[in-house]
């Protein structure tokens, strides 16, 4: 038999493994966001063009305001839709 202190599992473990959130701008050296980049912007927005929260995307909170200023004026410009449904 098996020892006393050996502990078996019918299934492995579930260890937590997530990747550290980071700073997409401060990593790349980025300072200007330009709201004409509608392409870019579209990765900080989900499908209903909604922004995304800084919790999920990682993005710290002075590049999170200049996101959502960007976003803001490309809508008012016309480069994105307020709402859409299945935008991406």
């Amino acid at each position: 038999m098996a020892n006393e202190t050996e502990i078996k599992y019918l299934t492995p473990i579930a260890v937590d493994l997530q990747r550290k959130k980071y700073c997409r701008f401060k990593k790349s050296g980025i300072k200007y966001i330009d709201y004409k980049d509608a392409d870019f912007l579209l990765k900080f927005v989900n499908e209903q063009g909604k922004l995304l929260p800084r919790r999920i995307t990682g993005t710290s909170n002075k590049f999170q305001k200049k996101v959502s200023q960007a976003v803001k004026r490309a809508r008012h410009l016309a480069l994105m839709p307020y709402v859409a449904d299945l935008l991406k």
